[in-house]
């Protein structure tokens, strides 16, 4: 095995934390992955992994080489790509994470778009609002809605969200049109929560971030579900506008608090990791932002 394939497969060991599940990814036995790695440590006079029945842990020059290693695969299928990606036609495979409200109503249309425009490349679609873990998944790209990304995040902003405070008329008319934020409190809101108990929404009051903590009887983990929930009366709900734009154009729901903005949120493509990434991820990335940066129909 020469040098640079030691290197790939170290980062590989240290990314999954595992012999066994780095030699099934590969289709190699266990015992020459482990073989590698320590032909690897001894031409490099070092230990670059303490190893245990459960996990790996890196050494600290395991750390220091990893990332080096990182940088030169990145460098060597930067070159590599740049000198053909020219007459290159996208083709291979790309599993794809996609939020499940988001994925179906506006994603969905653009990758059949993107199936139809690149017949030779695949496309595996899971559609699901939980946090997926890209490198021990197997996910080429995730897309995530969220107003700040986690330390040690891969991503590129595609697009954003802007959000609103909506109610049914016939709620308003019942129970009064709050005109402060703070006013929720006495109202029966609807919130996007895990849990149940108590919500805090953020406001933009005076030029300043406030929060504001309300009641909430009625959750859910699902925004088309709330927003239906509130265009039946039950309360007043903060969704994004890819779940309520239908909603308000036919005039089931009202937006409320309009002068108190809210921050919005922004859509991102997250990466497995910072090597180099692929064509095909790199035109994907590219089209979708394109297609989100159009009004939508």
């Amino acid at each position: 095995m020469d040098r640079l394939e030691a290197m790939h497969l170290f980062v590989r060991v240290a990314e999954l934390g595992s012999f066994s599940a780095v030699a099934l990814q590969l289709g190699l036995a266990r015992s020459v992955v482990t073989r590698q790695i320590a032909a690897l440590e001894a031409h490099l006079g070092v230990k670059l992994m303490v190893r245990s029945t459960r996990r790996l842990a890196l050494t600290s020059a395991g750390t220091a080489y990893l990332e080096k290693c990182r940088v030169i695969l990145n460098l060597v299928e930067s070159a590599e790509t740049d000198v053909a990606e020219e007459r290159l036609t996208p083709r291979g495979n790309i599993r794809i994470s996609l939020p499940l409200s988001f994925g179906l109503k506006r994603l969905a249309p653009l990758l059949l778009d993107f199936s139809q425009r690149y017949p030779e490349v695949g496309l595996e679609m899971d559609y699901s609002d939980r946090r997926v873990k890209l490198i021990e998944e197997g996910i080429d790209l995730s897309i995530r809605i969220t107003r700040r990304l986690e330390p040690g995040d891969v991503a590129r902003k595609i697009g954003h969200s802007r959000m609103l405070v909506l109610a049914a008329p016939d709620y308003l008319a019942r129970h009064g049109r709050p005109r402060h934020p703070s006013e929720l409190a006495h109202h029966e809101c609807l919130g996007y929560t895990a849990g149940g108990g108590s919500l805090a929404w953020q406001f933009m009051v005076a030029g300043q971030l406030e929060s504001f903590v309300m009641h909430s009887r009625i959750n859910a983990n699902n925004g088309d579900v709330l927003t239906e929930a509130a265009a039946q009366g039950l309360g007043i709900t903060c969704q994004p506008d890819f779940i309520i734009d239908d909603y308000l154009a036919s005039g089931r729901v009202e937006a409320i608090l309009a002068d108190f903005p809210i921050p919005e949120l922004g859509i991102y493509a997250m990466l497995p990791s910072n090597r180099h990434v692929p064509h095909r991820v790199r035109v994907l990335m590219d089209f979708l932002a394109s297609g989100l940066a159009e009004p939508a129909i």
